[in-house]
């Protein structure tokens, strides 16, 4: 087939780029949906393999013709922040795969990792669906779960697991695909949808369960925020909260909206508003 691969960087490339290489197609072109300063298409210049094009739009009403210049019979896209307009939709032959990782139809959205943590779930994983002009909410192709995501989990490890299972399930997706499946179409009274985690949840309210409070700590570890932890006050003092234990263990206990939360690791920060004021 005829394919095409639609990623932010370098990193979501490399890992479409080995699936269709273990599915036995060569990309004929990669579209980067870049940020401004063109840090990302840098990247992928860097790690991209010779042969296929390199396109970089502006937006996403600008890849209509330019792809259908390359014929595609499949277009598999990973982590864009784009909503793909019908226009593009319809370019592919056989049409437009989406990787996300999460199970859906749980946890649409930019950012289903780290929203999975923050709800506490034991376990995510892997859908590739067809794509529609909707958020994640396309006919389930193929889908993998099993990576756990351990009360002390670390962000590296899980995130190894994400790539690991893309490499594993693109190509069944892509093979399904060329067989003519329709997808499973997604149970809508089980979806929920999350944006991103903004100012709103980046300091602590420790009126809140202590639950609900570890869980946030939790998925902060991720990364993608300004400051490594939800930043809260203990002991009078502002600071970015790494690590909590539900369990009495040695650290500073807080009280909070049920129960006691330990704060067993954090890093001092500037004061909240002069913060959030930057951010």
């Amino acid at each position: 087939m005829r394919v095409v691969l639609m990623a932010y960087g370098a990193e979501g490339f490399e890992d479409l780029q080995a699936a269709c290489e273990t599915a036995g197609h060569a990309p004929v072109a990669y579209v980067c949906a870049a940020s401004r300063d063109g840090a990302a298409v840098d990247e992928v210049l860097a790690a991209m393999p010779p042969g296929p094009d390199l396109l970089v739009p502006r937006s996403p009403q600008g890849l209509t013709l330019s792809l259908a210049g390359y014929e595609p019979d499949i277009v598999v896209c990973y982590g864009i922040p784009w909503r793909l307009p019908a226009s593009v939709l319809r370019v592919p032959r056989i049409g437009v795969l989406n990787v996300h990782p999460s199970l859906l139809p749980r946890h649409r959205g930019p950012m289903p990792v780290h929203w999975a943590v923050r709800h506490g779930d034991e376990e995510t994983g892997v859908t590739v669906h067809w794509m529609d002009e909707a958020f994640d909410s396309g006919p389930v192709v193929a889908q993998r779960g099993g990576i756990a995501l351990p009360d002390d989990l670390a962000g590296d490890v899980v995130f190894a697991q994400v790539r690991a299972t893309i490499r594993a399930l693109v190509p069944q997706a892509l093979a399904l695909a060329e067989d003519g499946f329709a997808g499973t179409p997604q149970d809508e009274s089980l979806a929920s949808y999350e944006g991103a985690m903004g100012p709103e949840s980046a300091v602590i309210d420790w009126s809140r369960p202590a639950r609900e409070i570890h869980n946030l700590v939790r998925a902060y570890r991720f990364g993608l925020f300004a400051v490594p932890g939800p930043l809260a006050l203990v002991r009078g003092k502002w600071v970015s909260v790494l690590r909590t234990s539900t369990s009495e263990v040695s650290g500073v206990r807080m009280r909070c909206g049920d129960r006691p939360l330990w704060v067993t690791e954090s890093v001092p920060v500037p004061a909240r508003d002069r913060w959030l004021a930057s951010s």
